[in-house]
């Protein structure tokens, strides 16, 4: 394991007249997790916007799907290229960047109503991914060890607490603004998260020099761009058509080639060797499940609450209300991080890790249990978004205690882009299963309660698989990896930075 610097290798925070620590460090844990907030809430605000956007910019609504697409994309591939920068260039410096391109992304939006303009400013946006791992691990080098637990599962927590501010903040404002405000909203929240990080936020002295991999981002990206392209356009272009299969065969062919170049690379962009080791590797697989198993409840709750009484199940909500009924989530989410913390430091983030699975496959059984009545709904979200909390907390937690201090952005980076693939294939599976349950209900297609039923059995078995592959992650030797990390001494710390 890569040993966690102890607290005299760290450096240490400025300190105000009376020996307590300035009014920037102290800022430093809610700054971070209001970045990762906003990131999360760029990337859902559009979400209740889809079905208007062919009449507010004139383009089908097959194009209009690329404002999701673009981002998803973008923000796949930035995340592990971004991470490494950060590690390699400051992690600080990168994370602003990061901020300050989801800004401009959102002014451009504000400003056009021309598609092309939205999804490249929405590519652009794309690069805010990067947040969480950078920040991750900036609080690993910055702050003590008996903070970082806490605030690294607060951190991941933002992914989810976001997602669940983002859905009605966007339909309140959508209802009774015009829609641009909705991004001159985003635009200033991203320019005042800018500004914070850059003032409340040290450059971290951790880093990892050398040239950095031109080649192997490049290989990255263009493999990345045919996976997730394959996968999100699928259901449209059709499974079985030439365009998807080439995509695919694209995709395997160009990441093989990528792995076999970043295996004789002398600084590779991702160091596969380490990944591929039952300690990275393992961590990397539970969050491609759990992004899966997580991203079904985002998903299905606004439609099954939104569809019309006269399915038989549907409540007949408004856009706002059924955003609402994520709300809970997110506060449960927020509430429950420094509880997953605990949980890591009595158990060891690999227990807490597998009960956020198990977690989650108990909120769905929720969901098949009882989906009429609404507070059977919210019940059913909440206990799937508890799950979610617990993973995401403990997976950053794994990551930092078995990769080298120079290496921890980059390899949160690719957790995260695993998560980004699990929610991804998510969303194409649940898309196939619910239009192929579906009926004409007042003269449109509306999946039925079966249809929704089946993706909620899809993503709780997916979420059982994500519970036992953790349980599958290899033990921490150093029992009680925190208390034994502090007395760990300096020169361990050097030989692990000189190991990245």
């Amino acid at each position: 394991m890569a040993p966690i610097p102890a607290p005299s290798d760290r450096p240490q925070p400025s300190v105000g007249p009376v020996g307590r620590p300035g009014v920037r460090d102290r800022l430093t844990v809610p700054v971070l997790a209001f970045g990762g907030i906003l990131m999360a809430v760029m990337q859902t605000v559009v979400v209740p916007l889809l079905p208007a956007l062919p009449r507010l910019t004139g383009a089908s609504a097959g194009t209009v799907s690329w404002m999701v697409t673009a981002t998803l994309l973008s923000g796949a591939v930035l995340t592990p290229v971004l991470g490494r920068a950060g590690d390699m260039y400051g992690k600080r410096r990168v994370l602003v960047t990061a901020l300050g391109l989801m800004t401009l992304g959102s002014v451009l939006c504000a400003l056009s109503s021309d598609i092309g303009v939205l999804i490249t400013a929405r590519a652009l946006q794309g690069a805010a991914a990067a947040v969480v791992p950078l920040s991750i691990s900036i609080l690993r080098d910055e702050l003590p060890p008996e903070r970082t637990g806490s605030a690294v599962a607060l951190m991941s927590s933002t992914v989810g607490i976001g997602a669940a501010l983002g859905l009605p903040l966007a339909a309140l404002v959508i209802q009774y603004v015009n829609w641009h405000a909705m991004f001159w909203v985003t635009s200033g929240l991203g320019a005042l998260g800018l500004v914070l990080a850059w003032w409340a936020v040290r450059e971290s002295p951790v880093r990892a020099p050398g040239r950095f991999d031109v080649l192997g981002a490049l290989g990255l990206a263009a493999g990345l761009a045919c996976l997730l392209l394959g996968v999100s356009q699928g259901g449209q272009w059709g499974w079985g058509s030439t365009r998807i299969l080439g995509l695919f065969a694209g995709c395997a062919l160009i990441l093989t080639l990528w792995c076999l170049q970043q295996l004789r690379a002398g600084r590779p962009l991702v160091d596969l060797r380490l990944a591929f080791r039952p300690r990275v590797a393992l961590p990397h697989l539970t969050a491609l499940l759990v992004g899966f198993g997580f991203y079904a409840n985002t998903l299905v709750t606004a439609q099954l609450v939104q569809a019309p009484k006269a399915t038989g199940y549907g409540l007949g909500l408004s856009v706002v209300a059924s955003g609402l009924c994520l709300l809970p989530g997110g506060v449960i989410m927020l509430l429950f991080s420094p509880v997953s913390a605990r949980i890591s430091a009595a158990r060891g983030p690999r227990v807490t890790l597998a009960l956020g699975a198990a977690v989650l496959a108990v909120g769905y059984a929720v969901r098949i249990a009882d989906s009429h009545q609404l507070w059977m709904i919210i019940v059913g979200a909440s206990v799937v978004a508890t799950g979610t909390t617990l993973a995401y907390s403990a997976l950053p937690t794994l990551i930092l205690r078995a990769v080298p201090a120079g290496q921890t952005a980059s390899a949160n980076g690719v957790n995260v882009l695993m998560r980004t693939i699990g929610q991804a294939v998510c969303s194409a599976a649940v898309a196939a299963v619910l239009v192929h349950h579906s009926s004409v209900v007042t003269g449109a297609p509306v999946p039925t309660l079966h249809g929704y039923l089946l993706a909620f059995t899809m993503a709780g078995t997916v979420a059982l698989a994500a519970c036992a592959t953790a349980l599958a992650i290899p033990g921490d030797n150093a029992s009680g990896g925190t208390r034994r990390a502090r007395g760990r001494t300096k020169a361990s710390h050097d030989e692990a930075l000189e190991g990245a």
